[in-house]
Order: C-alpha cells, then sequence, then structure tokens
C-alpha cells in the first residue's frame, strides 16, 4: 500500500523535505493533491480528510502523511516517522535522535527564510509589508544564514566517519533536508548564500554529492520536481538580496 503525501501542489514548501525522501528511498507514495479530481484526488481529497469527522487525530496542516491508519503531520515528526522504514535513519538511538535534532533544525532556518519576505503577518501580502522585509532580511543574510551553515559545517568536520554526511556514513533524510535548504537560500537569497557556503565547504559538497544521487538526479530532472517560485517557502526578491 502506497504512502500517501498531502501537500501543496504547486509549491516545494515544507513537502519537499518529505518528497526528497521518499524519492531518495524510491519509495511507493502518491502526491494525493497533485493527482486527478476524477479519481478522487487533487486538493479537495486533502481538505476532505482534513475536514473529516472520522479522523481522530486531523492535521493541523499540510503536510501530512497518510500510511494506513497513521497519520503523521509536520515535517520533522513525518521524517522521524519515515526514516527507518525508509532506510534513511540509523539503527542506533542515539544517532536516531541526532538526526531528529539536526532536521529540526533546519526547520528553524526554513521557517526564518519564510519570514523574510513575511514578517508582520502571513496573511499578509509581502508588498504590504515591504519595508519590514528589508529590516528582517537584513539580518538574516548578513548574520543567520552564516550561522547556520556555519554549524552545519561544524557537524561535519566532527562526523567521525567523515565529512560527507552529517550522520554517520551513509545518507540520512538530514541530508536531503540540508540539501534542500541550500537549494532554497540559493535560489531566494543567491549572493549571501554563495558568501556563506564560500565558508562552509563541507555543507557545498554534501549539497552537490545528494544532486549526484541516482534517485535524487532522477527526481531533480523530473517533472514530479515542481520549480521554486514566489508562493513557496523560498522567495526570490532581489531587494532583499545583497
Amino acid at each position: 500500500m502506497p504512502y500517501e503525501l498531502h501537500y501543496w501542489p504547486t509549491i516545494q514548501g515544507r513537502g519537499e523535505f518529505v518528497r526528497l525522501a521518499l524519492e531518495a528511498a524510491g519509495a511507493d507514495y502518491v502526491d494525493v493533491a497533485r493527482g486527478p479530481e476524477e479519481e478522487g484526488q487533487g486538493i479537495p481529497a486533502t481538505m476532505r480528510f482534513m475536514e473529516s469527522r472520522r479522523v481522530q487525530h486531523p492535521p493541523f496542516a499540510p503536510p501530512f502523511l497518510v500510511d494506513g491508519k497513521t497519520i503523521v503531520g509536520q515535517s520533522s515528526a513525518i521524517l522521524l516517522y519515515l526514516g527507518p522504514r525508509l532506510g534513511l535513519v540509523d539503527k542506533s538511538e542515539t544517532r536516531r535522535l541526532w538526526t531528529h535534532q539536526l532536521q529540526l533544525t533546519i526547520a528553524d532556518v526554513v521557517a526564518e527564510a519564510h519570514d523574510t519576505h513575511h514578517p508582520v503577518g502571513i496573511g499578509l501580502y509581502y508588498q504590504d509589508q515591504k519595508k519590514e522585509a528589508k529590516k528582517r532580511a537584513k539580518e538574516f543574510r548578513t548574520a543567520r544564514i552564516k550561522k547556520f551553515l556555519a554549524w552545519f559545517e561544524t557537524v561535519l568536520e566532527r562526523n567521525p566517519r567523515g565529512g560527507t554526511h552529517l550522520v554517520g556514513g551513509k545518507l540520512s533524510y538530514a541530508d536531503l533536508s540540508l540539501f534542500q535548504l541550500v537549494e532554497g537560500l540559493l535560489y531566494a537569497f543567491p549572493k549571501a548564500a554563495r558568501r556563506a557556503l564560500g565558508n562552509a565547504p563541507h555543507v557545498m559538497a554534501l549539497h552537490d554529492g545528494v544532486a549526484q544521487h541516482r534517485r535524487v538526479a532522477a527526481y531533480l530532472a523530473s517533472e514530479r520536481r515542481i520549480a521554486f517560485n514566489e508562493d513557496g517557502i523560498f522567495r526570490r526578491y532581489p531587494e532583499l538580496d545583497a
């Protein structure tokens, strides 16, 4: 029975971290909201599921994963659940917790990246908060990006199995998520991100290695990979980069 991933069909967003794990593992899954409505999929199917009174543990919002009777929301929690099932996390409890910690830190960066273009309110348009966005983005690009990337660089340097993976000596979902984070930063803040990555060679090498992974490379070249756009988390507004 395939996994059912529910996320908005026109953006990468937080659902992309889950898609990458499913794709890298070659898992059988259905991207429900992107499917045809005439076959019981599409956004209506996702909304019906969220609003159904029969769902005892309703997810707050996409992304969420349905695996039989199990429903998991929040990207980090979904990956915590999928990791051992997809072979994308170590069997050691200590390393599983460390991988989860890394994922939660990536989620923190993602939230900060989002808030650069929506610092006042999610319900407002970017055009309604451009002045505040410039202030928020300045701190993010001058301090926060390099601070986070420097920490991930340190994690890679201190990995006793070498600096090619965040945890142990094999691909984990945290590696895939760091790849996606770097991709997003390079899209939204190309100037600032490249400056910070210049001091994080291990992070850049990990990014390049993930991109060359056989299944990941095939996914990135396929129509299943949604392009970055200005409706997602990572948005390219040149005035916010410098």
